[in-house]
């Protein structure tokens, strides 16, 4: 249930990449503040110091909540893990705030929104994507019925930063990861399901790991996070070095999805392309729309004419937000999180969706290794599905 408290403190578990996150809690709630931090290694909790200042640390989410000294925490450790920690959190009365993926596999994503819904505490999952200028722009533009009513919705993810973003660490473990179709796709799978208006009901994956894998020069990176590796330099893709030791998740995956209401939808991934963004075409029954570029300075453009070929589009939206990255999307999450943990406000971004994104992409994982086969998405229990959608805007 909500909590109504006049400050609330907020813990920061995992301090990775994605920890610059809990940057904005103090400048989206003038009433909150990172109190603390959790990592397993030292090291860790020294680089969450220089980020938050003189805070507790932990080397244990349980340590944690024994303390008993948070409101709310952030997870933002790998992927593997996700699930443990939010049940154990949620169990205990503490808000969370995930990040994508919500788990990986469509078990664990079941227990931690089965936790949430039996003990009521507020779970939120951060798919910040839904927040991003070009999604906005897409979905205002269905809204509007420029396209007509959507049937098929095309993703083509090139993911230029691919060596340096998820063959490098833990993310190239399938063991950690699962799937780079649920770790890295998780966001564009629930994009998909957002503009169709519908959830994957049945999946089909092809994929394979096709230049990493090749890769000899492995090693570990202990203390190191992406920045210190990242470089545009490490190009073409097979001269990358210091890769992780274990590398065998698909460098190119693909998968088809057919939506509970009729929606047909295909997305395809690629690890070595030279270019880093993604590419949606969206068709309707009386138009369709594509975007050129995913952040500000790109466009979206609708054709809604019979013609021939025609690149500007019968019309062109720009396409706002930052430049790179995903900086006002992160803060828009952590507004809508407070929001809902403090005055039970609806969200936009859904666990319900969460968990359709995990659904798709775990089991079209399964599919891509198991010779395409289809792989069906089970329901959710409806007690479950009736607590979240009470707290989600559609």
């Amino acid at each position: 249930m909500p909590l109504r408290k006049t400050s609330l403190a907020v813990a920061v578990i995992g301090t990775g990449q994605r920890a610059a996150i809990g940057h904005h809690v103090a400048s989206v709630r003038t009433d909150a503040a990172v109190t603390a931090i959790v990592d397993t290694d030292p090291v860790g909790l020294d680089r969450g110091r220089q980020m938050f200042g003189d805070v507790e640390s932990f080397v244990s989410h349980r340590d944690l909540i024994a303390a008993g000294t948070v409101d709310a925490a952030i997870i933002a450790t790998p992927d593997d893990t996700h699930a443990d920690i939010a049940v154990d959190l949620l169990r205990a009365g503490v808000a969370v705030y995930l990040e994508k993926p919500l788990a990986t596999t469509l078990a664990d994503a079941d227990r931690v929104l089965v936790t949430a819904a039996e003990t009521g505490t507020p779970l939120y999952v951060g798919h910040n994507f839904r927040h991003s200028g070009v999604v906005r722009a897409m979905r205002s533009i269905i809204e509007r019925g420029e396209i007509g009513e959507v049937k098929a919705v095309w993703v083509r993810h090139f993911v230029g930063n691919g060596p340096d973003y998820y063959f490098k660490d833990w993310h190239a473990d399938r063991a950690r990861t699962g799937t780079l179709l649920l770790q890295k796709a998780s966001h564009d799978i629930d994009i998909v399901h957002y503009l169709a208006r519908g959830y994957s009901r049945r999946v089909v994956g092809m994929g394979d790991l096709m230049v990493y894998g090749g890769i000899t020069d492995r090693r570990e990176r202990p203390g190191q996070t992406m920045e210190d590796w990242f470089s545009f330099d490490n190009w073409p893709p097979a001269s990358n070095t210091g890769l992780n030791p274990v590398v065998d998740v698909e460098d190119v995956s693909m998968m088809m999805m057919t939506l509970d209401n009729g929606v047909q939808a295909s997305y395809q991934q690629c690890h070595f392309t030279p270019d880093y963004w993604r590419n949606y075409t969206v068709i309707g029954t009386e138009g369709r729309l594509e975007n050129f570029g995913d952040t500000a300075g790109g466009v979206v453009r609708v054709w809604n004419r019979r013609r021939e070929w025609q690149l500007a589009g019968d019309v062109e939206y720009p396409i706002e937000g930052v430049t790179s990255g995903h900086e006002d999307a992160d803060v828009l999450t952590m507004t809508e999180f407070f929001d809902l943990v403090v005055d039970g406000t609806p969200t936009v971004v859904s666990p319900l969706a969460a968990r359709a994104a995990v659904a798709a992409g775990a089991l079209a994982a399964e599919s891509l290794r198991d010779g395409s086969r289809p792989r069906d998405v089970p329901a959710l229990p409806q007690s479950v599905h009736d607590h979240f959608a009470s707290t989600t805007r559609s």
